[in-house]
């Protein structure tokens, strides 16, 4: 096995949001288990999102023009030259069929990650790391192979360590956890925490967000206020004493509710975005989860009955928690490593063995 670097082309700015930067990383930091350098092509914002990126033992390259443009594809292609990187991860969604067929022109193989399924993909490998779409949702050229669904959802170590630790079902005090994800633009996170702490049956609740979330401020101020009832948590490390103790979860059906999954603790699901719409559903479909819609749309009123029932029917909780850790077993980065480890070095026929002995 060679150890040639891989080049990951994604953005992490607030425009473009900040989930396929992460999922890259998680995925940069199995592939380095391998010895696989992993070079990051994009423009991250705020400035300590780089020291994110570095802290794996990643290199940053900054891209100086829109992903998906001509001008972008002939920087990457230069990069890709550059590095020698044997094969190009491209995680933004309706890039073009063309983008991908020029990048791949450089000798590179080119993978894609992709829950959308809105172009044509020319690329050899497709990762779906959410529950939908589903493979005939996609649109793929002849020789292109799609690695979706649960057994490829990107989890991360610190909440696969947890796995085994969590109980069926903890033991009062009841206590929340609040994941809106890595997107929360339209404030999710905040507002809901204001919901659950009117809420007399919680007793401690845990909002995690990303350090650069619109309003960790307002949030850490929050906390203040209901000190020893409500905690906000930026770093992963911090959630080791957490997770095995929830008793719930509110997601936005995005990666996170997939990690809450593989821990075995039920969810309620409140969707900001299109993409995680039928992610939400799946888990619902699969007992792991409640899917209470748009988060828009949820009142608080609807919030608060679905957390009282919840509450109040312990076997419900423990069928929820067995489901969700039936449903994801947090090994899929080591499958996507294995899947484009295969893609590069495929099985050579028995003619060539002969001739290589």
């Amino acid at each position: 096995m060679d150890r040639t670097p891989v080049l990951f082309r994604c953005e992490g700015t607030r425009a473009s949001g900040w989930e396929a930067l992460y999922q890259c990383m998680t995925y940069a930091a199995a592939l380095q288990r391998r010895r696989r350098t992993a070079y990051f092509m994009g423009n991250y914002e705020p400035f300590p999102l780089l020291s994110q990126v570095a802290r794996g033992g990643n290199e940053y390259l900054a891209a100086d023009h829109p992903i998906g443009s001509p001008e972008d594809c002939n920087e990457t292609i230069r990069q890709i030259r550059r590095t020698g990187a044997s094969a190009v991860i491209v995680a933004a969604p309706g890039v073009s069929t063309e983008y991908l067929r020029e990048i791949g022109s450089a000798g590179a193989m080119v993978a894609v990650l992709d829950s959308e399924a809105s172009a044509q993909f020319s690329s050899k490998l497709v990762f779906n790391p959410l529950l939908g779409p589903e493979l005939r949702d996609y649109d793929l050229e002849r020789g292109t192979q799609a690695c979706l669904g649960r057994r490829y959802a990107i989890v991360r170590p610190i909440f696969r360590r947890q796995r085994p630790m969590r109980p069926i079902d903890p033991q009062p005090p009841y206590r929340a956890i609040i994941a809106m994800g890595d997107d929360d633009f339209a404030g999710q996170s905040l507002l809901r925490a204001q919901e659950l702490l009117a809420a007399s049956r919680v007793d401690k609740i845990s909002v995690i967000v990303r350090s650069q979330h619109h309003q960790i401020v307002e949030l850490k101020e929050l906390a203040e206020t209901y000190k020893g009832r409500l905690e906000v948590l930026t770093e992963p490390s911090e959630l080791g004493t957490r997770l095995p103790r929830a008793h719930f979860a509110l997601t936005a059906g995005d990666g996170w509710s997939l990690e809450m999954a593989c821990v075995g603790i039920p969810q309620f699901v409140m969707t900001q975005n299109a993409r995680h719409i039928s992610n939400g559903r799946i888990l619902e479909e699969e007992g792991a989860a409640l899917y209470l819609g748009e988060a828009e749309k949820v009142s608080n009123g609807d919030l608060r009955d679905a957390v009282q029932n919840l509450l109040s029917d312990q076997l419900e909780r423990v069928g929820m928690s067995r489901c969700a850790k039936r449903l994801i077993d947090g090994r899929g980065p080591d499958r996507m490593v294995n899947a484009l480890e295969i893609m590069l070095h495929p099985a050579r026929s028995a003619d060539e063995e002969r001739i290589a002995a």
